[in-house]
């Protein structure tokens, strides 16, 4: 996928949309939810540039880390973020993203 196109970033707006508090999902997952697999650093982007008021925290790597740019105070900022809804961060700054991963219903 070259570049971001809209429909792909609505499609994305609505999964995030979705995910429920204490709950997870990862870049790639959601990219390949929007039929686009190998466009986890374009979910990424889209995250960054993204509406704020979606729930960006529960999107992280594949390994369960936490964004390194998140704003207004990196990993730490997104970690806080995080365990007030009630997510166990690690001093690594990854969560059990085996256990909190969260999948729509219509996978």
């Amino acid at each position: 996928m070259s570049g971001v196109d809209a429909q792909f970033a609505e499609r994305v707006y609505a999964i995030v949309a979705q995910i429920p508090e204490g709950r997870l999902m990862t870049y790639g997952q959601i990219a390949a939810l929007c039929g686009e697999p190998r466009a986890a650093w374009e979910v990424g982007q889209i995250a960054h540039n993204g509406p704020t008021d979606l729930p960006w925290q529960r999107v992280v790597n594949k390994q369960g880390g936490l964004a390194v740019g998140w704003p207004n105070g990196g990993q730490a900022a997104h970690a806080a973020i995080l365990e007030a809804e009630g997510v166990s961060v690690g001093e690594d700054y990854r969560v059990d993203i085996a256990k909190l991963q969260w999948w729509p219903d219509a996978r």
